[in-house]
């Protein structure tokens, strides 16, 4: 039980810090956009950059979920891939179908891979929730 609480902890502390990274990064990016961001076509602009966003942070995501698949394919859990990378966007999602389990002796995984999940993908909706809210007030103050 310890061992799988230590390697859960783990690989939350590093998606979680990657995600911060590429939050980091998308917040880098907008500075640098902030000018093209608030002139000419406001609302077009407001579509790119929130899509530009919502990708980015879903490449945050789908590495969370490729790390923790292949932490499963570590430990032996699954024959392939493919089985590994499905039962990580199951578990990481919260969906849970339960047709694709792991090992009792490694089970406490699939719960610490969805707490993963709602954490990132709170800090996603955050994040994203965020940068409307700044650019949209940018772009009313640029009239």
């Amino acid at each position: 039980m310890f061992t799988q609480l230590l390697i859960g902890s783990v690989l939350i502390c590093l998606t979680v810090a990657i995600a911060a990274g590429f939050v980091g990064g998308a917040t880098i990016g907008l500075t640098h956009a902030g000018k093209w961001l608030v002139s000419g076509r406001k609302v077009l602009k407001l579509m790119i950059s929130l899509t530009a966003m919502v990708l980015w942070m879903l490449v945050a995501l789908s590495i969370a979920v490729w790390l923790w698949a292949g932490l499963f394919l570590l430990l032996g859990q699954f024959n392939n891939l493919e089985t590994s990378l499905y039962f990580s966007v199951v578990s990481f999602t919260t969906l849970g179908f339960g047709d694709i389990v792991i090992g009792p002796e490694w089970r406490l995984l699939s719960g610490l891979m969805a707490a993963n999940g709602l954490i990132l993908f709170s800090l996603t909706t955050a994040f994203l929730i965020e940068f409307i809210i700044r650019l949209r007030a940018a772009q009313e103050n640029t009239h």
